[in-house]
Formats: structure tokens, C-alpha cells, sequence
């Protein structure tokens, strides 16, 4: 019995040890295993609008109409700024829609490439999971309680980083489908008495001149 709690113990050593050389060794082979498609790249789009319209209120709804009518949904409404996801292959159109709905002052549209940092997150997944596997294992063989409360720590703390590293993907994932739209609105400055009392002279003159 001491014989196999001493091989236990050991092999409990030994997997804490190699796991982090393990994962970095995987990392490399699964690399080079895995050429990426073009079609397979995480892009994450984002999109900067800046809008002078009538009446803010009514674009608002507008706006929110837009993010339904192109698969996506509101994240954030307003009279001063709005944010919209959309689906990502129809960005381009929900802009051009956008645009029409005041005079677009600025316009910017920017994707970051985040492939290299998800096929990362992906392969410590399954190294991690791959050793919660092997740690399970050791539990069924556990012998005492010390040993148990032993594996039992590592467990908790792959399963920690399994959905800390699921988290982050899922985001991405989400973020990929659905580009986001963030439109700064501007009211259009409307003249006083004094304003209309100019553009009126202006009118009279300009007819002068354009009779004369």
C-alpha cells in the first residue's frame, strides 16, 4: 500500500510539472498541423459614423429599425450616440442605410485581425482539457484523503481556465458574426429670428442680382 501511494504521489508530481512544457510542445505541433483558411480568420469589424439630422429622436428609431432589418440588435440607443451590431456581411448595407438618414460627416471602418489570438485560446483549451482529463483519472485512483484534496485543486483550477478560455472565444465568435456600428449623432442648427431675417435679405439680393 505505501508502494502505490509513493507511485501515486509521483505521478501526481510529475503531471503538475508538465503540464505548462506539455501545453508549449502541443501549442508547436498543432500549429504547423493546422494551416489556416482564409475563410477560417476571425475579423473583427467596427464601424465609426458621425450623423447631422433633423431630429435625433425619431433617427433613433431609425437606427433601431436598421439593426433588425440586417440581423443584428441595439446595444445602446440615444439622442448623442447610438450602438448597433449587425450581421458582418452585411455591414456595408447598413451603412449606406445609416447614411441616408442625415448628413454623414465622418465615416470610418476599421477590422482587426484576431485569428492568431483565437487558434491560441483554442489550443490551451484542449491542452487543458486534455490534462483534466488525466487528472480525473488520478482521482479514481486516489487513495486518501490528502491525495484527493490534491487533485481535487488542480481540478478546480484547469476547470477555472476552461471557462476563462471558453469565455473568450465565444466572444470572438460573437463579435465575428456581428459588426458593430457606433453612430455619434449631431442636431442641425436651425436659424433664430435674426438667421431668417438674413437668409430673407440674402433671397431679395440674390433675385436682384439674378433679374438685373
Amino acid at each position: 500500500m505505501p508502494y502505490l501511494r509513493h507511485a501515486f504521489m509521483l505521478i501526481l508530481a510529475l503531471s503538475t510539472a508538465c503540464t505548462s512544457q506539455k501545453a508549449a510542445y502541443q501549442m508547436s505541433d498543432t500549429m504547423i498541423a493546422r494551416p489556416q483558411q482564409e475563410d477560417d480568420r476571425k475579423i473583427l469589424y467596427d464601424a465609426y459614423l458621425t450623423l447631422t439630422v433633423e431630429t435625433p429622436d425619431s433617427t433613433s428609431l431609425y437606427i433601431q429599425a436598421i439593426a433588425k432589418r440586417y440581423g443584428g440588435y441595439v446595444n445602446e440607443i440615444g439622442t448623442d450616440r447610438s450602438i448597433i451590431r449587425v450581421e458582418s456581411q452585411l455591414l456595408d448595407a447598413a451603412i449606406d442605410d445609416i447614411s441616408q438618414l442625415g448628413r454623414l460627416d465622418r465615416k470610418s471602418v476599421r477590422g482587426q485581425d484576431v485569428t492568431e489570438a483565437y487558434l491560441d485560446y483554442q489550443i490551451r483549451l484542449d491542452n487543458a482539457q486534455q490534462a483534466r482529463g488525466r487528472y480525473l483519472d488520478l482521482l479514481d485512483q486516489a487513495a486518501t484523503v490528502d491525495e484527493i484534496l490534491k487533485v481535487e485543486k488542480e481540478l478546480e483550477r484547469l476547470n477555472e481556465t476552461i471557462d476563462l478560455l471558453k469565455g473568450k472565444m465565444n466572444r470572438i465568435d460573437h463579435l465575428d458574426t456581428y459588426a458593430t456600428i457606433t453612430i455619434n449623432l449631431r442636431e442641425r442648427q436651425k436659424p433664430g429670428i435674426l438667421g431668417y431675417i438674413g437668409i430673407g435679405l440674402y433671397q431679395g439680393v440674390r433675385w436682384l442680382f439674378v433679374r438685373g
